[in-house]
């Protein structure tokens, strides 16, 4: 008799529901452990600081150089900040560059030293030592092909935190956020400001009620408009607040002395500044510290972007707000400004317009003496106008009036020495 082939029992495998929670299993335990791996090689990473000066021997210094507003100095650290960036991006360190800034210009002898902070990214396993040597490596290799800008090719560097990166940055003045970080580009967004965003922002108050804003220009100087004292010049009833809350604010400081343009004109709102001296001097920090005023030439082009900030009414006869808030405008050119559909001959050249056609963001009552401010190539803040009038607020046709700040240089320069 035939038998037929013995056929295996199935008893001896294992059951499908078990082999597939074996499988799932192991894809999980799969995914977790490359995206831990993916986590600790890409994103558990630290933020390096250093810290080196660049000895310009084929650069003459001059008095052009002493200032950040000036075309001469954006130039040069213009070059300088993208020669250094060039080098690391075409190097094996390009991942992990972030950015490079000129912190200053100065003197030395006849020629020209640039102080410059820069920030890396590495992941935290790496040695401080070994990231020092490679990146001195580069700018060495960087400083012997640096085309017609010559630098001296002895450079060192100094590995510094980022609190000490910050205090040198803020030193200097208009520098954003983004820039006391040496963060990526800043993103400005929504009408809420955030603390540290608008570090110059001053809140000016009379019998301790917020009246109106100010510009820091110095770590004695608060810039604003001659119309807030109007009612009231004693400087013994006014103290400056900084921060972004009247509520709780982060420094208060008293007045010293209020001096008001001798040809402000109320009638004509012409020559409407003003300067305020602090009783004590500003310890400047990440949150509080000085915006940067323009140089004479520095020009605020039609259609150019600008943010003006401040606590004032969100509508017109509205209240007053307690946090700051922000607004951006487009500069608006004086003769658009002084059309018969718009201020019709009002705007005179000491003035400078800004909003939007249709209306909608714009200053308003308790914005007064605020800033209007434009962030430059370099990434820096300039103060271009003082918060001053305009026909009730965000009106169609009827943007917001500003002191133009490059009219009254030297009538600044004269009474603060900046």
């Amino acid at each position: 008799m035939y038998r037929p082939a013995r056929v295996p029992s199935t008893s001896r495998f294992l059951n499908p529901y078990v082999v597939c929670f074996i499988v799932v299993a192991g894809v999980v335990v799969l995914a977790v452990t490359i995206a831990l791996l993916v986590y600790f090689l890409a994103f558990d990473q630290k933020s390096y600081f250093y810290r080196s000066s660049f000895e310009l021997l084929n650069v003459e210094y001059n008095s052009q150089l002493n200032s950040p507003a000036t075309q001469e100095y954006r130039t040069l650290s213009g070059r300088i900040e993208s020669l250094i960036t060039k080098t690391f991006k075409e190097s094996n360190l390009r991942n992990q560059f972030i950015r490079a800034h000129v912190v200053k210009l100065r003197q030395d002898g006849s020629g020209v030293k640039a102080d410059v902070v820069m920030k890396f990214r590495f992941t935290r396993n790496n040695n401080g030592a070994s990231l020092k040597s490679r990146i001195q490596s580069i700018l060495r290799q960087m400083l012997n092909n640096s085309g017609n800008l010559e630098m001296n090719p002895s450079t060192n560097i100094t590995a510094i935190t980022s609190e000490d990166t910050a205090d040198l940055v803020i030193r200097e003045c208009g520098a954003g956020p983004d820039l006391v970080t040496l963060s990526e580009q800043r993103i400005i967004g929504g009408t809420e400001a955030e603390e540290g965003g608008w570090p110059w922002q001053v809140s000016l108050r009379l019998n301790n009620a917020h009246h109106c804003g100010g510009s820091l220009i110095s770590n004695m100087w608060i810039l604003t408009a001659a119309h807030c004292f109007r009612s009231n010049s004693n400087p013994r009833q006014w103290i400056a607040t900084f921060g972004i809350s009247t509520r709780d604010p982060k420094l208060k400081n008293r007045v010293r002395s209020i001096l008001i343009h001798d040809n402000y004109k109320s009638a004509t709102h012409e020559n409407d500044i003003a300067l305020v001296m602090l009783e004590k001097s500003v310890t400047f920090t990440k949150d509080i510290h000085s915006v940067c005023l323009p140089a004479a030439t520095q020009n605020s082009p039609p259609g150019s972007t600008a943010y003006v900030t401040g606590w004032g009414a969100r509508e017109y006869s509205g209240p007053t707000v307690t946090e700051l808030r922000q607004g951006q405008v487009r500069i608006i050119s004086n003769d658009v400004c002084n059309a018969p559909y718009s201020y019709n001959g009002a705007i005179l050249p000491g003035m400078l317009c800004a909003g939007l056609p249709q209306g909608g963001v714009d200053a308003c009552q308790g914005d007064s003496g605020g800033p209007l401010v434009q962030e430059d190539s370099r990434r820096l803040w300039f103060l271009v106008g003082i918060v001053s009038w305009g026909e009730e607020c965000g009106l169609p046709d009827k943007p917001g009036v500003y002191t133009r700040v490059t009219a009254y240089l030297d009538w600044i320069r004269q009474r603060t020495g900046i």
